[in-house]
């Protein structure tokens, strides 16, 4: 029973960081903290799809060499996957606190609901 928690662990976690990031985004009024919450969904997601490619008694690094013939591998492809999917993350996440900062710079403020009552 503790293997099969211990299995599905990161699982959980990613499950909860989820969560947690998407109750940030949605809740919090400072365009700076809702953009601290999409950071944390998407580490959540990064978690989940590491976790979604690895295998039990595979060889841990994904590298063909050194490795006896017939050995089960960690599926190379997802890690792939979320070194991309980190990039892409790190560069929309460059792009949104440029816009905050234009936001705060136009406005005065990063009060979501603020600005949307001034600019009406």
């Amino acid at each position: 029973m503790w293997s099969e928690w211990a299995a599905n662990a990161p699982f959980a976690a990613a499950m909860g960081m989820v969560a947690l990031g998407l109750a940030t985004a949605l809740w919090r009024r400072n365009l700076i903290r809702m953009l601290m919450g999409l950071s944390v969904v998407e580490a959540g997601v990064n978690l989940f799809l590491v976790a979604l490619g690895w295998r039990h008694d595979a060889a841990a690094p994904p590298i063909y060499t050194g490795v006896k013939e017939g050995a089960r591998m960690v599926l190379p492809t997802v890690q792939a996957l979320t070194l991309t999917a980190i990039v892409i993350g790190l560069a929309t996440t460059a792009m949104m606190l440029a816009l905050a900062l234009a936001v705060h710079k136009a406005y005065g403020t990063l009060d979501a609901n603020e600005v949307r009552r001034l600019r009406e």
